[in-house]
């Protein structure tokens, strides 16, 4: 993803110690959270442009491999600045003429990265003949067998510079954003423009057999999931979602807010987007009950489809922060070898402390999947 530079370099706003508000859950059941110490480590951070090309070294090679695949689709782009670059891909601001575009170049070509960087170049192009409801970068130029793509820089600020923001956005970010998603949600692009990115059986199969669902788990969610194909029509199986609708993801500006990473997009249950947003706003209580109702007012199978998606987007969540726990693990230096400023805690435990809130999440969801299962 990428963010312009006008607020990546902005001062962290303090940190506010919140604690979970009855019915901010994912069911219409009061539920007490627990205070918990502050964060300061949620996930990735958007990182500001370094403010030159280093092209030295293997990477420098890699770099220079990359901004010569953008030149041949596009050869008045002329390179910047990197603005984020990581062993999947990199992205890098230029010009063309006299506007400023990103390119945004897969360095890891594996098979499935390979998958999910054509997605997203065919997405862009289906926005060229039917625009969306909401802003998105106008594509430049693109090409899928090199994984090259060019897009118009937008302007605006992130909604939150991390993944799971350390404290609540500002209220009016969050309703700013979740108008967005709500509108984007409601569009109805044309019979085969997208297809479903999510194999909701597999993925439930998938976990299952990795040991993040039970038995029961398993049992129940395939009972809603089979409510809801009998159910059908638009409640049932079908709603186009960004697939990754992340604050992060999300710019605000003066014109409205501007999606950007549209490599998951394509019809989902409903409330997929919804509940990526529940996921990561554990220190917004209040919007986390805006989400719930909002995800919940169609009806029992909306209710249904938004649990679904909640088990299964929390358990990604879980998987991505247990891996990340383990390296920080095997990569930390001997303890006491680095000393700790008072009343900061370290790597390991900041994503530990995230990680226990991913779990209690998952298990109130599970609660109301028991709940909804009940009620069938």
């Amino acid at each position: 993803m990428f963010t312009a530079s006008s607020s990546v370099t902005a001062p962290p706003r303090p940190l506010v110690r919140t604690v979970a508000a009855a019915g901010s859950g994912p069911y219409p059941v009061p539920v007490q959270g627990s205070a918990r110490p502050p964060r300061r480590w949620a996930g990735s951070t958007i990182q500001a442009p370094s403010g030159r090309i280093d092209l030295s070294g293997p990477h420098g090679a890699q770099l220079r491999k990359a901004i010569g695949s953008v030149q041949r689709i596009c050869p008045d782009f002329n390179a910047v600045q990197v603005l984020r670059r990581s062993g999947r891909s990199a992205l890098i601001v230029g010009t063309t003429g006299r506007a400023t575009a990103v390119a945004k170049c897969l360095l890891d070509h594996s098979p499935s990265w390979v998958e999910r960087f054509r997605h997203e170049i065919a997405s862009y192009r289906s926005f060229v003949r039917h625009r969306p409801p909401v802003r998105a970068p106008r594509l430049l130029a693109a090409d899928p067998e090199s994984c090259a793509l060019v897009i118009e820089r937008m302007p605006g600020r992130a909604a939150a510079l991390t993944r799971h923001p350390v404290e609540a956005p500002p209220r009016a970010d969050l309703r700013a954003a979740l108008s967005a998603v709500v509108r984007l949600n409601a569009w109805r692009p044309p019979a085969g423009t997208f297809d479903a990115p999510l194999d909701y059986g597999a993925r439930i199969a998938r976990y299952h057999e990795l040991g993040f669902f039970t038995d029961r788990d398993r049992d129940d969610l395939q009972k809603l999931l089979l409510g809801l194909a009998q159910a059908g029509g638009r409640q049932g199986m079908g709603q186009f979602c960004h697939g990754d609708a992340l604050l992060s993801n999300i710019l605000l500006s003066p014109a409205g807010p501007v999606f950007v990473d549209w490599e998951h997009a394509g019809w989902y249950l409903p409330g997929y987007d919804l509940a990526t947003l529940w996921s990561v706003l554990g220190d917004a209580p209040l919007a986390r009950r805006q989400i719930s109702q909002l995800a919940q007012q169609a009806g029992t199978a909306s209710r249904d489809a938004f649990l679904v998606n909640l088990m299964i987007v929390l358990t990604r969540e879980i998987r991505t922060y247990e891996t990340a726990v383990q390296r920080t693990i095997r990569d930390a230096p001997p303890a006491g070898s680095v000393p700790m400023p008072a009343g900061e805690l370290s790597p390991g435990e900041e994503q530990r402390l995230l990680l226990r809130r991913l779990h209690d999440d998952c298990a109130m969801a599970r609660r109301a999947v028991r709940a909804a299962v009940g009620t069938r």
